[in-house]
This record gives C-alpha cells, structure tokens and sequence, in this order.
C-alpha cells in the first residue's frame, strides 16, 4: 500500500529528502573516538565483575567452594546461583527465559553460569574465577545437529523439570517431541498429487551455514545507585543499556522517572536488540557491595550466531516451460540453546519464497534439533533464512530446461494481489528491466565461458520482496522554541542513522534546511526512529511527517494570531518585522526557505524565526498504513528487490574472486542516499562472508567452539569485499514515508555466490566455498 493517506504523501518536489552527502548527526562523535559505549564508562569507586563461564557444553555445577577466591585481596563479593537476590532477580518483559536468570546449569560452552565474582579490577576478578573450586556434572553434548536429530542421542539439555523442559515448536503440530526434535509443519494444496503429475521433478540440498554476529561493542553496564534533592532515594544511573534502562530499571522496582542514562551509543547491531547478562546484572551488584559497578564481556564471548544452521532437502516438480507446481522442502534446523529465538526455524514457514510463486502445491517439514552449540538472539535473524532455497529452484529449473533464470522467475513470480493473480508485478519487471543493463547480462550454461585469463565466470541472480516494520508504532514529538525546530528523541544510536532520515523529512515538511532541525538526544523522551534498519527508518520518518505537519499548522495558526493580536511594543531589543497576515487563514500560508509565505502572494512573507515566541509542541503517535507483504506474508507483492553476482574460479587452486555484487532495488523512494547505499553494502559483506569464509569449528569430543575470535573466525577485510554496482527504481509503492520502503534485510543471501561458483565450474560446493572445498569438488584434492 503506498503511502496514499498520510499528509503530503505523494510530494513530487524534494529539496532535503534523498539529497546526497548530509552528515550524521553524531558523526563527528563516531569518527573521532569520543562517542563512549557501555564499556568505555569509569565511575569514581567502581568495581569490576564478572561470570563464571562454563569450560562444557552442557553441564551443572553441584557445587562451588569460594573460600579461596574469598580471600583474595580485592575481592569484594561473591554472589552464587542459590543466593536470595539470585533467586528473586526476574527476567524483564513477557518473553523471558522460564529458568531462573541464572542457575547451574550451562547448555552451551562460554555461556555465564552459577557464580559472579565482584572486585576491584578485572584481574582480580579472573584471578577469583581461577580460585573457584567448583564440582561439575558433565553432560553428554550435541554440536552435530545431524547427529542430534536421531531418536538415540544424547539430550541437549536435561529433562529434569528444573530445566526448560517446553519447547515453543512443540505446539506447532500434533506428535510430541522426540528426544531434541521438536517439528513444524505447513501445508498447503495436494503436494503428492502434484509431484506426481509434474513433467520435471528435481531433487537437491542446500547447507546454510552458521556465521556470527560479533557485535563491534562488546556488551557492557556501569550501575550505580544514588540519592537525588528533587527524586529521593533509590535512584538507579546504568550506561551501557540503551533502550532498555526502562527494562532494567523494572527488573529492580525503580519507576521510569528515577532510572537514569546519559549515553545514546550502542554500537552497530544487525538487528539484535537482546540484552545480555552484563547489562542486567550491575544494578544488584552496586546494590549489595554500595558502589558503582561495571561488567563487561571480551569479545570471544559475543560470538552469538547471526544464523542458525540448517540443512534444507528440496524436491520440485515444474513443467516445460519452467513452471514450478509442487514444492516439497524438509529441513533440519538447529534449535540452538535455551531462549534461540524462532526466526530461522518455525517463523520462516510464515514468510518465504515460495509464496512470491504461483506454486499452489507446498509443503515444509521442519525438524527443529535443540543442541548445544549456541545462540541466536530474538531479532537478530540473517532474514530470512530459506530464501535462497528458491533461488536455488530457480537456478536450477533454468539450467534444466537451458533457461535464462531470470525468466524461470518472471515466469513463476505471481501477481500484486495473490498466488492466483497473473498479472506482472511492476515494481520486479523495472527492477530486472533496469538489472539486466546495469549487469550487462548475458546468460551462459555452467561451465561454459572462460575469462581471458583461463578462469572460469559465474553468474547468479536472485529477488526479493521488500520486508519491512509496518507494525512498528512511534511516538513522535516536535517543538518549535525561540524560533528553532526541535526534534527531540531518546535515540539510540545504532550505526544505521536512522533519526537523520526523520530530520530531513521535518526540514522537508517544514519548509527549513537539514542542518536547521535540531536534534536533542534526551533519554527521557518517548521518541526512538529505530524499528529495523531502512525499513525502521522509513516507518518512524512516516509518523514524524505527521507530525511536522500538525507542527506546521501550529504555527501558522500562531503565526496568523500575532498578526489579528499583535504582542504590545516591547522596552527591550529592536522591534520585530511587520506581521503582514492579518486576517489570513492557515490554508493561505507556507513555509518556503525559512520563510512564512502568502501562497497567493510572496511578497508578503515573514521570517519563520519571527513568525511567533511561542512554544509550540506537535505530538503524533501511530504507525504508516500496513505494508501488503505483512498482510499476505509474500502473496501480495509491491516494492521487490534483485541482486547480481559475478565471479572468476580458478580451476587450479580453487581460488574465488567475486567480480562484483549488483544490486537493483526498489526502495519506493529513497530518504537518505548514504544510509541506503551503506546498508546494501553491508549486506553484501554478510552475505561474501558466510559464502566464502566465515564458519565455526567445533570440537565434537567436547563442543568447545575453537574459532570463537577475529584471528581463527575468517570474516572479509575491507580489500576483499567485492564492489557492489547500485541502481534504485523508486516506484514509491511502499507504504512508509513518501511510499518508502525498506530493502537491507532482502538483500541477504546465503547461496548467491554459491550458485555462481556453480555457473562457473559446474559442482556444487557447500558454503563457505574455501579453494579446499573446490579442488575437492574438482577431483583435484
């Protein structure tokens, strides 16, 4: 749905939104060093903790001696799992763990279990957690997931009620689950029936792999608790938990007028708003020992999964021309540790490629494995999973049949409307239109076109729909003050901008420049434009067009009252210009330039720094109209996205090379150029990483992870990520701001890369493509 019934919706004239080059905010604050995140806080007499972190994958703690650790100097409190305040520490929100906040017992190696030592310095503190004379119970571990799944294997956690003992998928489907496998599964029309009538019918796999998130800013809280002359006792300051100081600050009964943070930093996150331990746990620790504390994890201890792991089995039936009409995908997903959240497993049945088809045959069978090899925190899915299962289709059928894929799509991509609805899509047909040129696409079979220098070409293509926050609601609030636009929000800053891309749309709405919207970054305000990168981004910009647009009639109306009733002369200063609007009503002004303009009559105007001394507040809550893929969940389509790829394989040593990414998308219209084009990039970089390097190793005897650090885990440097060619159709379908849509989630990809290696050399290598894997997949090796 575009964005038909918000205000000024359809502008065709922009002077601020989608100009290039406009500098962030707190840019200067980022680039020079002096932003300061939740670590980088020192409070005078602060103290220093940490967790006991389990050396097993899955295992309890029986007990703990602390007598030697209690007598190093320095040590100032040693909090155990069966402590008082332990046990009547509660999770915030409803969708907290149902175990204890923490206990005894670890399902994963690393993880934080039944012992904080609080000190005077971090060494001391690890010297402490060296001292600890603790008594484990060693469980068996599953790392494998394959292995994991059948009915003999060891449990990945324990199935004593004390644990978790519920599994979310379970309710899914009827049968139980059995041993660690929980199911989930979608039907849809006469799958068998339509295999079996299928001219074609193709069987194959895909391996997604599991790739990091290794947040920049390790996780971190200072706390401190402190008596104030205008809010009383029991005040909590915490830095390092931004956006959530009101769920910490519930965690401990403290009301949101008497929990404080000055920070807005929180460091570039790619859709991962989990709160971790370090930044729940310091306001008890400051409690009880009377001092600022602060607690903070390495970097090796961030290391959550991006992506779960998963295999898929795939079996398509299609006909002649390339038609796909069954679709039956079995997949086996890992579930992860205790409180893995559900996107990448039974949430990807919802929302997928297949329903972008016309296929009215589908099946997907969902095997969810619990296993103790990590965790995924809620949001912070690599989105969405199974899509490449349906490139891969694509890609496939086309090679089948001797087919251009991008015609195997266009043939099977449905209409707006539903999975019956034949009519093209425009927003896909410009996209590919547009893809074709800038790619210079000329498709060849696999294994067929050599480059000049003896190495073999691949290409590959996929599309998207454009996901995006439509049930994201904002509070939003402007002021003007003493002549200024203010735009007043909490923040955070997250690495993606967002509050400049809200900015620019007031300074549009107002009829002002960029740099003339003032934003004040005020922890106590209600405002945050944040909701899920550019999708978020053009969602909050929606309901703060609104909002500047109560503001802007607010101050006409002002601005028409100073002239019926003029202020008396005034003793101090020069005298402000003539109000020429007398008599004026609010529909025969503008703003233009700054200015307060007769839209009738230019000539007539006033400086809207003069137009009034009043002090004008404009609030709007709400959210844009709903986006038509969240009411069909892929089949209804409007803004769509496409993505290239070309790579150079060289036979003998195995060697990749991604030539180039490319990148036709649709965006509705596009807010902040710079944001857009850093997002694209940086999905690319997420989807070269876990294509061709990025993968945990695992040591199967006792499940420690081995590479769980920047030097063994292997991401993309900066000289190997390829460049991405950009192109942007803004049909303005979308249903956010000015029909602005967001695109940085769809252009994610597990397999794009993988199937132009295939275009190139003809085998199929599970990613990450390392030369080893290639040469194997050779016979070379």
């Amino acid at each position: 749905m575009a964005d038909l019934v918000g205000i000024n919706g359809q502008r065709e004239n922009f002077k601020v939104v989608g100009k290039h080059n406009l500098p962030g905010k707190v840019s200067y604050a980022l680039a020079s060093g002096v932003a300061k995140f939740g670590v980088d806080y020192a409070l005078p007499g602060m103290l220093h903790a940490k967790f006991l972190r389990s050396p097993y994958a899955n295992a309890r703690v029986l007990s703990v001696d602390a007598s030697k650790a209690k007598a190093l100097p320095g040590v100032v409190d040693i909090v155990m799992w069966d402590d008082p305040d332990m046990i009547a520490l509660k999770p915030p929100g409803p969708f907290g763990p149902t175990r204890p906040w923490l206990d005894n017992y670890a399902d994963q190696e690393g993880i934080e279990v039944a012992v904080i030592v609080v000190a005077e310095d971090e060494d001391i503190c690890e010297e402490a957690l060296r001292l600890l004379d603790v008594e484990w119970e060693v469980y068996p571990h599953v790392v494998d997931i394959l292995k994991g799944k059948e009915i003999d294997a060891p449990l990945a956690r324990p199935t004593d009620p004390l644990f978790h003992g519920k599994d979310m998928f379970a309710r899914l489907v009827d049968e139980p689950k059995r041993g660690n496998v929980s199911r989930a599964i979608t039907v849809q029309g006469d799958v068998d029936k339509a295999m079996e009538e299928a001219e074609h019918v193709l069987e194959y796999k895909l391996v997604l792999p599991t790739f990091a998130s290794h947040v920049p800013n390790p996780p971190a809280s200072v706390a401190q608790w402190f008596d104030d002359p205008y809010t009383g006792p029991n005040n909590l300051h915490i830095e390092g938990a931004v956006q959530r100081r009101d769920s910490v600050g519930r965690m401990y009964g403290v009301p949101d007028h008497k929990t404080f943070q000055y920070g807005i930093f929180q460091g570039g996150k790619y859709c991962d708003w989990g709160m971790r331990r370090s930044q729940e746990i310091t306001p008890l620790l400051a409690r009880r020992t009377g001092r600022p504390v602060r607690c903070s994890e390495k970097r090796e201890e961030a290391f959550d999964f991006l992506m779960n792991q998963r295999y898929i089995y795939m079996k398509i039936g299609f006909d002649k021309d390339g038609l796909i009409s069954a679709i039956d995908d079995y997949s086996i997903a890992d579930g992860g540790i205790d409180g893995n959240a559900s996107f990448g497993t039974a949430n990807d049945q919802g929302y997928g490629p297949y329903y972008t088809m016309k296929c009215l045959n589908i099946r997907q069978n969902m095997d969810i494995v619990d296993s103790n090899r990590g965790k995924m925190r809620l949001s912070g899915q690599h989105c969405p999973f199974n899509w490449d299962s349906g490139t891969m289709a694509i890609y496939l059928v086309a090679e089948k049949l001797g087919k251009d894929p991008i015609d195997i799509a266009k043939l099977n991509l449905h209409g707006p409307d539903s999975q019956e609805d034949m009519r093209p899509v425009r927003s896909f047909d410009e996209c590919l239109d547009e893809g074709r040129k800038l790619m210079n696409w000329s498709w060849h079979a696999s294994g067929t076109k050599k480059l000049p220098d003896g190495r073999y070409h691949g290409a590959a293509f996929r599309y998207q729909i454009c996901p995006r926050h439509a049930f994201s609601g904002y509070n939003c609030k402007l002021e003007f003050r003493n002549g200024q636009i203010v735009l007043p929000t909490q923040g955070p800053v997250t690495g993606i901008f967002a509050v400049e891309c809200n900015a620019m749309v007031v300074a549009e709405e107002l009829g002002v420049g960029y740099d003339d919207v003032v934003v004040e970054f005020n922890f106590r305000e209600r405002f945050t434009p944040v909701g899920g990168g550019s999708d978020g981004s053009t969602a909050s910009a929606w309901a703060m067009k609104e909002c500047a647009n109560i503001l802007k009639k607010q101050i006409l109306e002002a601005t028409i009252e100073g002239a019926n009733n003029p202020p008396p002369p005034s003793f101090f200063g020069p005298p402000p210009p003539a109000n020429p609007f007398k008599g004026f009503k609010v529909e025969d002004l503008d703003i233009v330039d700054k200015m307060i303009v007769a839209k009738d009559d230019p000539s007539k105007s006033l400086p809207l720094a003069m137009a009034t001394m009043d002090h004008l507040v404009a609030t709007y809550s709400g959210r844009p109209p709903a986006a038509i893929w969240s009411l069909g969940m892929g089949k209804m389509l409007d803004t769509m996205n496409t993505a290239y790829c070309e790579v150079a394989v060289d036979p003998e040593t195995g060697e990749v090379e991604v030539l180039r990414f490319g990148v036709v998308a649709d965006p509705g219209l596009v807010l902040r150029p710079t944001s857009l084009e850093s997002q694209i990039d940086q999905v690319m970089f997420f989807s070269q990483g876990c294509q061709l390097l990025e993968e945990y190793v695992y040591d199967e005897r006792t499940g420690v992870r081995l590479n769980n650090n920047m030097i063994d885990y292997k991401k993309p440097g900066m000289l190997d990520v390829a460049h991405v060619d950009r192109k942007f159709v803004e049909t303005r379908d979308g249903n956010a701001a000015y029909g602005a849509s967001g695109v940085s989630h769809s252009m994610a990809n597990t397999h794009m890369v993988v199937i132009a290696i295939h275009n190139a050399i003809g085998v199929w290598v599970d990613p990450p493509a390392t030369p080893d894997k290639i040469l194997k997949a050779l016979g070379k090796a």
